[in-house]
């Protein structure tokens, strides 16, 4: 019996790494982009149980054996940069300056969850500077509005559809703008935020639709509008931050090439999963919620946060603006094949969404 479990187990980890290395965009191959440390973690068991039970070594079963192996492997290496066995891609803040210091929560709320006072008991907890709240409706506008108390300044786009998203902001905000980039029913928004100081941090927030039955049947439109958005930002000059529900991992393909387009770095590498979906599921989570930002910035401080009833959990990032870490802080940059891979990729997702 344990040498047919083991079969099961070795024999599902290698086909699902297989799947999750085909470039198509179809549904059910993407979605093998996101459980590798279980599939990871089922592979070892079944390797374990394999050289435990049968003649591992003997013809197939030593070819068995090593696609096992292999596939484990390949998996580890994917999510290894986000352990904190791994080196930090960004640093810890060295001089962090309140007027120069940014602090912001990322929430999916989950457009059916109405534990709204457990949200908002958070988000007054965590007083962070900036909340951006996405699958808002009106219904959600109507009482997350009870921010603008602390959080004078807002730019909405409540939507029914699970895709609206609200920003609320204790500084100002400037130079606002609301964008349908790729399927016009999925905003993403625009704004600079004016520090104390009078520093201006261009936040980029977004929140494409996953490749998922009943979404989109191919991740196209959700690779293009992360390639769009990173290229805007790439060189922009001014501090930028990207945030949102990005309905990818943090080491699928599509993120890595967004990283390296855009050349902003993720606090995340170094430091740990903090996976934020899926909050009811302790052995199926991953990091979906996301903040990147441009080398010129450091980290004060990343957590998850507790549960406030939505199948994710919110994630709050401190960051401050610390210009010379720029020359310290390595983004990510772009080979020839990946500029390549990103103008497909937006040709693509445009071209389909029409």
């Amino acid at each position: 019996m344990s040498e047919v479990i083991a079969a099961i187990l070795g024999g599902f980890s290698v086909v699902t790494t297989a799947l999750s290395l085909l470039r198509s965009k179809v549904w059910w191959i993407r979605i093998w982009d996101f459980p590798r440390v279980q599939v990871a973690a089922l592979g070892i068991i079944g390797l374990a149980l394999w050289i435990a039970t049968g003649p591992w070594r003997d013809g197939a079963s030593a070819v068995f054996t090593g696609a096992i192996a292999i596939a484990v492997s390949y998996q580890l290496g994917m999510v290894w940069r986000y352990t904190r066995l791994a080196p930090r891609e960004v640093q810890r803040a060295k001089h962090p300056a309140p007027d120069r210091c940014l602090s912001l929560v990322v929430s999916n709320v989950l457009q059916t969850n109405r534990e709204t006072d457990r949200l908002l008991a958070e988000l007054r907890r965590a007083n962070a500077d900036v909340v951006l709240c996405v699958e808002t409706d009106h219904w959600w506008q109507a009482r997350l509005d009870a921010l603008r108390s602390t959080h004078a300044y807002a730019l909405a786009c409540p939507l029914p559809n699970t895709y609206g998203m609200l920003l609320y902001s204790r500084y100002p905000l400037e130079n606002t703008s609301i964008e349908f980039l790729v399927e016009p029913d999925v905003p993403s928004m625009q704004a600079r935020v004016r520090l104390p100081g009078g520093l201006k941090v261009w936040l980029n927030c977004v929140h494409p639709k996953p490749p998922a039955p009943g979404e989109d049947n191919e991740s196209t439109e959700r690779d293009a509008e992360l390639v769009i958005v990173g290229r805007r930002v790439a060189n922009a000059g001014d501090p930028v931050v990207v945030l949102g529900d990005l309905n990818d991992v943090a080491w699928s393909r599509t993120t890595r090439l967004f990283q390296k387009v855009s050349r902003l770095v993720d606090p995340r590498k170094g430091r740990g999963f903090i996976s934020t979906f899926h909050a009811k599921y302790p052995g199926l989570r991953y990091p979906l919620d996301h903040v990147f930002h441009s080398p010129d910035v450091r980290l004060v401080e990343m957590r998850r946060l507790p549960y406030v009833g939505s199948d994710h959990f919110p994630v709050y990032v401190a960051l401050s603006y610390e210009p010379a870490a720029a020359a310290q802080q390595q983004a990510p940059v772009p080979g020839g094949d990946d500029e390549r891979e990103a103008e497909e990729t937006v040709e693509r997702g445009t071209t389909r969404s029409r």
